[in-house]
């Protein structure tokens, strides 16, 4: 019984040290969230008006651009996956993994070849264990990006859809990362970057009640193209730097939720614990009064048998 509850206690202890921990976590990514928020709040004004302009530029002007035309027929697409760095946070990367999978599925099944960059170690890690190509990769800044973060990130990306796809460029670019839409929901969502779908925006216009109204004119200088070359970098790098800040707060938000859960069910390891400690105690003390109670019936026995 002593040994029992010796290993009972041992394993309280570490369970104890195991929760101390994963509270610490918990709370450390409860306050990143609200950074991450604020920097995800703070990014969108100027992706808003960088977008207005794009869409300007796409409405008014006839010009063939890799930002607003399709190609007759893409043959090649580069998908950029956004992973996290660090584990501990639930099915976050591996969800976002199961999307780009899914995306790549269906653009082989669309006939096109398929390049894939990736930012954050689990996805590097899953592609590597699988021996599958990567263009190319970028980790160690999930958790916080910067705008620079973001830069390095798109230009790549911007240089391969500047290319023809019989030069090893492509024709098409795609982003797969998790939308935070709030602390208990992140959904792993896959946009296509490159080209701009009109489509789209005529239902952008008409969410925001602005389709149908008449556009101002306007006149582009030195010409639509060059407005088109200045606003490429800038619009894919705002996109990656939302979509990375998006990331990161999800990662934070992810991982609160799974620290708190296993904050939880070490709460409840430590109270069966507890209970079977306390039976082992117990039965260990019923043992040693049994033991103490048997001996002294015994020598009483054997006093009276003396005396006669």
């Amino acid at each position: 019984m002593g040994a029992q509850l010796r290993v009972y206690k041992r394993r309280i202890q570490a369970v104890t040290a195991t929760k101390k921990i994963t509270k610490a976590m918990e709370m450390i990514a409860a306050s990143r969230i609200v950074k991450a928020q604020r920097k995800v709040q703070a990014s969108m004004p100027y992706a808003t008006e960088l977008n207005r302009a794009v869409t300007a530029v796409a409405t008014g002007s006839s010009a063939k651009h890799p930002l607003t035309t399709e190609a007759e027929s893409p043959a090649r697409a580069a998908v950029l996956l956004i992973t996290s760095d660090r584990g501990l946070a639930g099915g976050y990367s591996s969800n976002a993994i199961k999307a780009a999978e899914r995306l790549r599925e269906r653009l082989a099944g669309e006939g096109k070849e398929v390049d894939t960059y990736i930012v954050g170690r689990k996805g590097v890690a899953y592609y590597g264990f699988r021996e599958r190509k990567v263009a190319e990769s970028w980790t160690g800044f999930t958790d916080s990006p910067a705008y620079g973060d973001a830069k390095n990130v798109a230009a790549p990306l911007i240089e391969a859809i500047q290319k023809d796809s019989a030069e090893g460029g492509v024709d098409e670019l795609h982003i797969v990362f998790t939308e935070f839409v709030s602390m208990m929901t992140q959904n792993p969502v896959d946009n296509r970057m490159l080209p701009l779908s009109l489509d789209k925006l005529d239902e952008g216009a008409e969410e925001s009640g602005t389709k149908g109204e008449i556009l101002p004119l306007f006149d582009f200088e030195p010409s639509a193209e060059d407005v088109l070359d200045a606003l490429l970098p800038r619009y894919v790098e705002s996109r990656i730097y939302n979509a990375l800040l998006q990331a990161a707060a999800s990662e934070h938000a992810a991982r609160r939720r799974a620290m708190k859960s296993a904050t939880d069910n070490a709460g409840d390891l430590i109270k069966s614990l507890s209970r079977l400690a306390n039976a082992a105690r117990q039965a260990e003390i019923t043992q040693e009064i049994s033991e103490i109670v048997g001996g002294a019936s015994a020598l009483a026995d054997a006093t009276a048998g003396s005396d006669k």
